[in-house]
């Protein structure tokens, strides 16, 4: 009967081995990807053509001091207002109903178009023409729309003081 096996002797390299095992390995990488690699060196090539390399090396041999200039471009008033800004939008914008929104912008570019086509024209309105157009469904909706807009802002305003 064999003897069970209590220990296990695993094969132990040198590192001029080991260097070499790996070498072998990026050797076979090379093999199965020649056409890859030769594409990664003309890209990288043309790259260094144009001053890309050039750039790149140049702002990161420059860091701190990019990073310091970004920070100060940041810290500006203005573009803390900014941010401000879009992040109270987004949050609006967020909280609002995707539908209305979606109606709101469409109505609001279909407007635009409207406006666009009567400013091309160089037409005059008078006073019998606007009481006219108060008749008109599409241009109530619109006015009763901005009345009740404008009531919704007014109120949220004094709310907010």
């Amino acid at each position: 009967m064999a003897e069970p096996i209590t220990h296990i002797q695993r094969p132990t390299f040198t590192d001029e081995q080991i260097t070499e095992q790996k070498l072998e390995a990026l050797k076979k990488q090379f093999a199965n990807n020649e056409d890859a690699l030769n594409k990664v060196l003309d890209i990288v090539g043309e790259l260094h053509d144009i001053g890309v390399l050039e750039a790149a090396d140049a702002a990161l041999q420059a860091k701190e001091k990019i990073a310091k200039i970004v920070l100060e471009q940041v810290s500006r008033e203005p573009v803390t207002n900014l941010l401000n800004t879009v992040m109270g939008a987004t949050g609006a914008v967020m909280a609002a109903d995707p539908e209305q929104m979606t109606k709101l912008i469409k109505s609001t570019m279909a407007g635009v178009d409207a406006g666009s086509q009567f400013v091309q024209e160089d037409q005059k309105i008078r006073v019998r023409d606007l009481m006219k157009t108060l008749k008109d469904p599409d241009i109530n909706r619109a006015i009763g729309f901005g009345i009740h807009f404008l009531k919704g802002m007014g109120k949220e305003l004094k709310e907010s003081n």
